[in-house]
């Protein structure tokens, strides 16, 4: 069988998603093709993967339409965010009040959003879901698109977009090389609950061993990211509740107050990955298919909900320039628009895992090293432009936005919801 469609979205996650929805509200036949078979949200459970939302998002959010029902179910705001370095002292504060925004972000719930995003897709008769369904071929020409599925249909479209993660299959059908490294280093996740009630701070403190981080979660809950060698966190996941516990908060600042139980744990390895190219003829990458950060800085989701607005920008720009939405020409803006500010995070990340966790950990004592780490935390901290600046990037507030990001769809379309 074969069909056609405007766009075909190649994943379903919260990046695919946006980036179908945000097509489909400007009146364009989207097609989404998604491996894994649709999920609905519980509220009784509660994913161990969250992400920290800047304002950037939230405003992509609502002009899709879904934040009300997101925020319905359950979000935590978060107003300051703090980050200090264990081994010289140093430490900088962040301040959504210091640029007249109530909250810096949010902390929410991964599943929460996609499931929210695939409700509205399921709604719009110009949407069509295909899952599970596995992409098994790709044809890319000057005038059009096509990829085969698993089952043996043929979908043809004027742009064809990968959603669909780090090792994605339509990328390396497409012929797009990828640079990248591995990090020494592991993620540990964990869900807790704590002693101390429902706060508004997130932060981050720098070991020899290894980043430290606390999301706070609506209630007395909280998520833990603790970062070290690949063999400590497969001890650490080994250990029952109790020894986990006791381990958490032997190690983990006393600002994290005592830990009642633990709800679930996850890890994953570190690395930070970048597509050489962005587009091809009829063709582009978003989110992860495109880049993936160091996750210290909460930055990738980000990335790519941006990535998301950016394209269906240029896209609807050149449709109501007459141009066609896949020519390279079009899609060339998007790459310009989006690759150097992602490869921008990505060394900046990187930089600053280098300077707070060098290969060799017996150099982060270095006069050098701690007096660069000492100068860069307190320039943050007390030159308040600065601190602004950080704020705002942070927030996604900073560079050329796109009019998702600014809480509407592109060229005055309204949201229909």
């Amino acid at each position: 069988m074969s069909e056609h469609s405007d766009v075909v979205v190649v994943g379903g996650g919260m990046v695919g998603a946006l980036t179908a929805l945000a097509m489909a509200r400007c009146d364009l036949q989207v097609t989404v093709v998604e491996k894994n078979s649709a999920s609905v949200f519980d509220v009784n459970d509660h994913d161990l993967r969250v992400s920290a939302i800047s304002d950037a998002t939230l405003q992509m959010l609502k002009s899709v339409g879904v934040w009300n029902d997101i925020q319905a179910v359950r979000v935590c705001p978060y107003k300051r965010m703090l980050v200090w370095d264990d081994a010289s002292g140093a430490e900088t504060r962040f301040d959504s009040a210091n640029v007249g925004h109530q909250q810096l972000g949010f902390i929410v719930e991964n599943s929460l959003m996609q499931t929210a995003l695939w409700r509205q897709l399921a709604t719009l008769p110009n949407v069509e879901l295909r899952c599970p369904a596995s992409v098994v071929d790709l044809s890319l020409h000057q005038d059009m698109a096509s990829l085969t599925l698993d089952n043996g249909d043929v979908l043809s479209a004027e742009l064809i977009v990968a959603a669909d993660g780090s090792q994605s299959t339509v990328r390396a059908l497409a012929d797009i090389k990828v640079d990248g490294e591995s990090y020494d280093q592991h993620a540990l996740v964990a869900t807790v609950t704590t002693e101390l009630p429902q706060q508004d701070i997130t932060w981050q403190r720098f070991t020899p061993t290894g980043p430290q981080a606390f999301l706070p979660l609506v209630g007395n809950r909280a998520s833990m990211v603790w970062y070290h060698t690949e063999h400590r966190i497969s001890e650490l996941k080994a250990l029952s509740d109790a020894d986990f516990i006791a381990a958490m908060q032997s190690e983990f600042p006393e600002r994290l107050g005592g830990v009642v139980a633990v709800e679930r744990r996850g890890s994953f390895p570190l690395q930070w990955s970048h597509a050489q190219e962005y587009v091809k003829p009829r063709f582009a990458l978003v989110g992860d298919a495109a880049h993936a950060v160091h996750p210290l800085a909460g930055q990738g989701v980000n990335l790519g909900m941006l990535d998301a607005a950016v394209l269906v920008q240029c896209v609807i720009d050149a449709m109501s320039d007459g141009r066609a939405m896949g020519d390279m020409r079009v899609l060339r803006r998007y790459e310009r628009w989006r690759k150097p500010a992602n490869a921008l995070m990505i060394k900046m990340l990187d930089g600053i895992q280098r300077v707070f966790q060098p290969a060799d950990r017996s150099s982060i004592q270095s006069g050098s090293l701690k007096a660069m780490r000492t100068l860069a935390l307190h320039l943050a901290n007390d030159i308040t432009p600065l601190n602004k600046y950080c704020i705002r990037s942070a927030m996604g507030l900073s560079g050329e936005l796109p009019e998702l990001a600014k809480g509407r769809l592109p060229s005055g379309v309204p949201v229909s919801d």
